[in-house]
This record gives C-alpha cells, structure tokens and sequence, in this order.
C-alpha cells in the first residue's frame, strides 16, 4: 500500500510513501531534497510539521531533540515518521535532486525600464558564473543590511547572462523606493538563487496561465521556456492577465508582440477597474476562465498574484471541479516579501 504526501507551502507538491517507508526516505526517492543530516533521528535537522493525516515513529525520539510543545503542534523528525494514511505536511525548504545549484553572486544593473509603477531591470551576470534556473523560480537580493527581497526571474532559462526582474513600486517600500529613486545602470547588486518549485509540470498538457500584477513575471519566463522548444506546443495554452487599469497592464505590449510571432497562445488581458475606453474583459480576472472554458479540468493551471487573488482562485477553482493536483499557485507576496 502506497500513501500520498502533500507539502502544502511548496506549491501542493506530491510524492507516494510506500508502506513502511520514512517521509524523508519516501521524499528521497521521490527526487525531493528535503533538509536532513544523520537520517537516524539524532540531530533534528529533518524536523517539520505534519498538518493532517495518521503516522507513527519508529524508534525512541529524544525530548531534546523533540519538545512536548513542538509535538502538540505537529512536528516530527521525518527521518522517524512513518504514514499510516495520506499527510499533508509543511516542510521549511524543498529542493529537487535535479535542480540547478543556488549561488551567490554579483550582478551589474545593465538597465531600468518603468512603465508606470512597476520597475523592469535587466542584470547583467559574471561570466564566469553558471547560472541556471528552471522557469517559475525566483532569486534573493541582498542588501548591506542582511535583508533580502524576492523576485520572480522572468527570463528564458537560456538567458544569454542577463536576468530580468519585474519591481513594482511599494508607497513606503525602503527597497522599492530606493530601485525607483536611486537605482542607476552600473550598480552592482548580490544576488543568491535560483529558489522556488513554481515551475512547468507537464507540457504536453493544455496549459493556463492566469497573472495578476507582476506575477506576471514567472509566466513570461514559463512562456519563453515554451517558446524556445524545437516545435510549437501541441495543446492549448491560454494566458489570462490581469490589472486594475490599463496603466497596470504593464505587459501588454510585450504579449501582443509575442503572440504575433508565437500564434499558439491565446491571450486575454482583464482590468477590475476599467474606465469607459476599455473594451476588452472586465472583472477579476482567475473569474474570466470560468466564465469563458466549459471545463478547466484537463487544464494544468498556474497562477501567481497577491494572496487574496490565490486564495479566491483556489476557491473558486477547486469548487468547479478542477482536480488540486492540476492547481499550481505561487502567492508573491508571501513568497516575495514587499518593499
């Protein structure tokens, strides 16, 4: 009998546990990195909490390693848990045993093109440095004082050694207002990356790709992944973007573009706050979908965007009868912290 394990904050992603087997050794197997050290439940490296489910323990757990408290809330050492029944579980990182390595790095702003309140930065990269990313990841920018900000990479994972990163201005934002303010080209920037598991499952399924704001910025990079394969997608792909105004739709002109040369992308930009010019969709825009496809359930779908987007979207979504496995949701600015 084989059991399925969810990890909920790493985008609802998926393994089997045979009977038997560890979490930690059943994610292993699975091609999942979690953190771990000796596998043999003395140094609580593999702690994390399980949030719903039935397992046991194999073996004695120290109570240094293991708290009474930490156990009332859920967390094990998943070195010594063992599932009886389907888990859902949190684990703090997530890495694949096929994902590129992160480094740390400099990188040069080569240039800064904004278009309303939203900042489009191009880096330029050493070019000693050997960097890859899957599509939908994201990299840290550190600053002097050991904070970081998170942004999605909106490049094509062939990205010639430049990254672009998609800012949108903050009111009040320290970072956000100094990339807006004081930014100039030649800056030198530290950058650590590539994170995330918000990246393409299965291509060959019909795809939907639905943005708000710059969560638009892990699609751009997923539809040049797209873009760059030896033949044109063979199912559908839609991408729905939307924005408050026509102002915010920042993107707009680089997606009619992009269609014209790649005409296997339907495209439907959607403003919730459309003034009397507009002509196009009104409303919210994981909405649009719902109203426009008879049946989302064949689609594997990716939506980024402000929590209260994704939370909406998987409502919603999840109550017309789209399977959760087909749901991948990357809320940025839990992801991405603001300013």
């Amino acid at each position: 009998m084989s059991y399925t394990i969810t990890i909920v904050n790493h985008a609802n992603l998926r393994f089997s546990a045979e009977s038997g087997q560890t979490i930690l050794d059943a994610a292993l197997a699975a091609g999942y990195l979690f953190p771990y050290g000796c596998r043999d439940g003395a140094c609580g490296a593999c702690k994390g909490r399980i949030l719903s489910g039935a397992y046991t323990l194999k073996g004695i757990i120290s109570s240094t390693l293991l708290t009474d408290d930490e156990r009332a809330r859920g967390t094990t050492l998943f070195c010594r848990a063992i599932p009886t029944s389907d888990l859902t579980i949190e684990v703090e990182t997530v890495r694949r045993t096929s994902d590129p390595p992160v480094h740390k790095f400099p990188a040069r702003v080569e240039a800064i093109d904004k278009i309303g309140h939203i900042a489009i930065l191009t880096l330029k990269l050493p070019a000693t440095l050997d960097f890859r990313f899957h599509a939908g990841q994201y990299v840290d920018i550190l600053l002097p004082d050991g904070a970081r900000r998170s942004f999605s990479i909106a490049s094509s994972p062939d990205h010639g050694g430049y990254l672009e990163l998609h800012i949108r201005l903050v009111p009040g934002g320290r970072f956000t207002t100094h990339v807006f303010a004081h930014t100039q080209i030649g800056d030198l920037w530290r950058l650590e990356g590539p994170f995330g598991t918000f990246t393409l499952r299965d291509e060959e399924q019909p795809l939907l790709f639905v943005a708000g704001g710059t969560g638009f910025a892990p699609v751009q990079s997923m539809l040049l992944q797209l873009a760059a394969r030896s033949s044109p997608p063979s199912q559908p792909v839609r991408c729905y973007f939307g924005a408050r105004t026509a102002e915010e739709l920042y993107r707009d002109a680089w997606l009619r573009d992009f269609i014209r040369i790649h005409p296997w992308l339907i495209y439907t930009p959607v403003l919730s706050e459309a003034d009397a010019t507009w002509s196009g969709r009104r409303g919210l825009v994981h909405r649009i979908p719902l109203e426009e496809l008879s049946d989302l359930s064949a689609y594997q779908i990716y939506l980024c965007g402000a929590p209260a987007m994704i939370e909406a979207a998987r409502r919603d979504y999840l109550a017309a009868g789209v399977p959760a496995a087909s749901l991948h949701l990357d809320a940025f600015t839990f992801q991405h912290p603001p300013s």
